[in-house]
């Protein structure tokens, strides 16, 4: 079982002040090309795994926009650790 989950929202400034959201779905597919368990909610995406994998994947989003030309990011990331396991069906099972 996962011991972390870790919720991204990622607000680039494209180089041209372009619509964000191909942006932000480019950097979904990076979370999806991960392979960690995640959940795309409509203002942040959920992952789940371990603490220093997930912030991997945030680094590599952050310099996939880079690389894609953005003037600046923002990444707003909440962290929920637990040493005897973490998983969204869990925390939201009451919910589902």
């Amino acid at each position: 079982m996962a011991h972390t989950l870790v919720s991204i929202q990622i607000i680039p400034r494209p180089p041209q002040g372009e619509n964000v959201i191909p942006f932000v779905d480019r950097a979904i597919e990076i979370i999806q090309a991960a392979g960690v368990r995640y959940r795309v909610g409509p203002l942040e995406t959920t992952m789940e795994g371990e603490l220093p994998e997930l912030l991997k994947i945030i680094q590599e989003m952050n310099e996939e926009m880079v690389r894609l030309g953005c003037q600046s990011i923002i990444s707003q990331v909440k962290i929920y650790h637990n040493p005897t396991g973490a998983s969204m069906s869990e925390l939201t099972k009451k919910y589902d």
